[in-house]
């Protein structure tokens, strides 16, 4: 979803506008090309230093991100461990979709993203149940048999509120206006819908992340 998309007053499941339904003429294994494939960021951001940071902005309201998780996820299992910290960084264009983003925080903080982050997107995306309000989580995480009572309390909790407030600022520092978009290094961003289609874009990332290597 876009930014303006939602301040337009579309549905949350409209993400992100104009993905295409091939992929990039370009092929995944071509040299990624600035413009075309990937953007770079006018001001690089801080990231810590020893590895390359790779960060996914997505949304559990996102059809295309529930459609770009299962070749994420093989992708992020790839990655040199030792050498590249990937981590996702849940995303709110407006007040609808900030109960999803506290829940993905408060999973994170719990740590239970490995066994219920999927769960979540199934029960959106599959299942087509509700979860835009308190009690539409708490029947959800009822029904997977999660501990409701912690899981509401870390969405609630100084923890899910800081990492809300840290999204908000990287993804203004990225310039992210549409999910899923993977951020790297504090450099660049790209994303299905720059790239082409969801494999251009790993394969991009692949590229730009053995050029970073390579230069450190």
């Amino acid at each position: 979803m876009k930014r303006r998309d939602w301040a337009l007053g579309l549905l949350a499941g409209s993400c992100l506008a104009g993905l295409p339904a091939i992929a990039g003429a370009q092929g995944p294994q071509a040299a990624p090309v600035e413009g075309r494939d990937y953007l770079k960021l006018d001001k690089p951001l801080p990231v810590l230093p020893g590895k390359v940071e790779v960060v996914e902005f997505f949304g559990y309201w996102c059809p295309h991100c529930n459609a770009f998780e299962p070749a994420l996820e093989a992708w992020v299992r790839k990655l040199p461990a030792d050498k590249v910290n990937f981590r996702r960084v849940a995303i709110a264009f407006g007040a609808a979709q900030e109960p999803l983003q506290k829940l993905y925080f408060a999973l994170d903080a719990l740590g239970l993203v490995d066994t219920l982050h999927r769960k979540v997107f199934s029960a959106i995306h599959v299942q087509k149940l509700p979860m835009n309000k308190e009690s539409e989580i708490a029947a959800w995480a009822d029904s997977v048999q999660a501990d409701t009572a912690k899981i509401l309390d870390a969405m609630k909790g100084f923890t899910v509120a800081t990492k809300a407030r840290q999204a908000r600022q990287l993804a203004e520092g990225y310039a992210i206006d549409g999910v899923p978009t993977i951020g790297i290094q504090g450099r660049y961003r790209t994303a299905p819908s720059i790239a082409g289609s969801g494999e251009r874009a790993l394969a991009v990332s692949d590229a730009l992340i053995a050029q970073l290597l390579h230069k450190s």
